[in-house]
C-alpha cells in the first residue's frame, strides 16, 4: 500500500503521525511511504532521516494526496486537501468535532473518501488509545501553562501554584476525571497546589482518590457545586470529554464573570466544543484572550507544543493500525477490527457517525450493516 505523510497546514500543527521508526516498520513489510518535504521539521525529524529509512521525500503537497492510498496526518483535511483526494482514498487523523466545518465534510463526502478519527477509535475495553496518549501529555503540561499565566507579567493574579510558609497555595479546579483530569490533578498536586476534581463518574473519582493517596479533593458534578467551585478557582481546567459528542457547557458566562480577576481558564475540551461558554479556539502563537477579566487559554492542540514527545506517542499508537490497514486493505480491516469501525466517520463518502450526522444534518448509515451486506 502507498502511505502518505503530508505537511500540516492547519492550526499551527507541529506534530507528525508517523516518525522514521514507524516509516521503517512499514517499509520493512514492503509498503511505500511518501513524506512531504519538511513534514517532520517542527518536531525535529529531518528529511534525511526519512530518506535513510527508505521513504520517498516529495516536494508537492498535492502530490502526497494523489500518490497515497492512505493519508496519515494530525489535523482533519482542509477543503483544499479534500479536493486532492479521490474515490477510495482514506484519511486517518483527528476529526476535532467541536471545530470541524461542514464544507470540509461536504468535500470529503463528494470525493467518496473514507475517513477515520483518532479520537473515536475505541477498544473493546472502552479505552481510546490514541486520544489517551495525547490527553496524558496535555494533562502533564497544564501546570506549566497555568503557572506562566498566573504571573503578573501575563496579567495573572500574581501568585504561585505552590504556597510558601504562611501563604496558601493556588486553588485549582478540574472539571473531568478522565485521562487529562487525572494527569493534571497529579501534576498540580505534586507542585503543591490545592486541587479539586469534579466529575459525575463516582468510580473515576474513587480511582483518583486511591491512586493519588487522597492528596486531592474530589466531588460529584452538580450545578450548585460547579458554581461554588468556579468562584474560588485561581485555575479552572475544562477536561470534559464525551465520546463522539460535542462537549456541553458546564460553566456559563455568568459564572466566569464571578471568577477572581486574573484567574486562568484552560479549556482542554475546546477541540470538542469547550465546556466553558466563553471559550473559543486559540492558537499556539496567540494562545490566550481575556474575557470578564479572566485569562482564557483554549488551544485545541496543546500537545503540539511538545511536538517531538507527542509525535513519538502518536507513532506508537497510530502505527499498529496503519500496519493492519496496509496489510489487508481498509474494508477488510474495518470488517475484522471493531476499533477501526468505531473510528470511522465517513465510509466511501457516507456518514457512519451518528454525532456527525446530527451535527450537520447528514444521512446516517450504520457501518456494520454496510460492511456485512456487501
Amino acid at each position: 500500500m502507498n502511505i502518505g505523510i503530508p505537511n500540516e497546514i492547519a492550526a499551527e500543527e507541529r506534530r507528525i503521525a508517523l516518525t522514521p521508526v514507524g516509516v521503517y516498520a512499514l517499509l520493512k513489510e514492503g509498503h511505500t511511504v511518501y513524506v512531504e518535504k519538511g513534514a517532520g521539521r517542527s518536531c525535529g525529524f529531518s528529511d534525511e532521516e526519512f530518506r535513510e529509512v527508505g521513504a520517498d521525500v516529495v516536494f508537492s503537497h498535492e502530490e502526497i494526496f494523489h500518490r497515497s492510498e492512505l493519508i496519515a496526518k494530525i489535523q482533519p483535511p482542509t477543503e483544499e486537501e479534500g479536493s486532492f483526494l479521490e474515490e477510495g482514498k482514506c484519511v486517518y487523523s483527528f476529526l476535532n468535532l467541536g471545530t470541524t466545518r461542514k464544507p470540509v465534510i461536504d468535500i470529503l463526502m463528494q470525493r467518496g473518501v473514507t475517513a477515520l478519527g483518532y479520537e473515536f477509535g475505541e477498544q473493546p475495553d472502552g479505552t481510546l488509545p490514541i486520544l489517551t496518549a495525547m490527553s496524558e501529555i496535555a494533562g502533564l503540561l497544564l501546570p506549566q501553562i497555568a503557572g506562566r499565566y498566573l504571573e503578573s507579567d501575563y496579567g495573572g493574579r500574581g501568585i504561585t501554584l505552590a504556597g510558601v510558609a504562611g501563604i496558601a497555595p493556588a486553588n485549582v479546579v478540574i472539571l473531568g476525571a478522565g485521562t487529562v483530569g487525572f494527569n493534571a490533578a497529579r501534576a498540580f498536586s505534586d507542585l503543591g497546589a490545592e486541587v479539586l476534581v469534579l466529575d459525575r463518574d463516582i468510580p473515576k473519582l474513587r480511582e483518583i482518590d486511591r491512586l493519588l493517596n487522597k492528596r486531592v479533593s474530589t466531588s460529584i458534578v452538580t450545578p450548585l457545586l460547579v458554581e461554588r467551585a468556579v468562584r474560588f478557582a485561581d485555575v479552572l481546567i475544562g477536561a470534559i470529554f464525551i465520546h463522539g459528542h460535542k462537549t456541553p457547557h458546564l460553566v456559563s458566562e455568568k459564572m466566569v464573570s464571578e471568577m477572581k480577576p486574573g484567574s486562568v481558564i484552560l479549556d482542554v475540551s475546546i477541540d470538542q466544543g469547550g465546556c466553558v461558554e466563553t471559550s473559543r479556539p486559540t492558537t499556539l502563537s496567540t494562545p490566550t484572550f481575556v474575557h470578564e477579566g479572566v485569562i482564557h487559554y483554549c488551544v485545541p492542540n496543546i500537545p503540539a507544543s511538545v511536538a517531538r514527545t507527542a509525535s513519538h506517542a502518536l507513532n506508537n499508537s497510530v502505527l499498529p493500525w496503519v500496519l493492519v490497514v496496509a496489510r489487508i486493505g481498509m474494508d477488510p480491516a474495518l470488517e475484522r477490527y471493531p476499533c477501526l469501525q468505531n473510528g470511522t466517520y465517513l465510509h466511501h463518502g457516507q456518514s457512519t457517525s451518528e454525532s456527525l450526522s446530527n451535527l450537520f444534518d447528514l444521512a446516517y448509515v450504520d457501518l456494520h450493516t454496510r460492511l456485512t451486506s456487501k
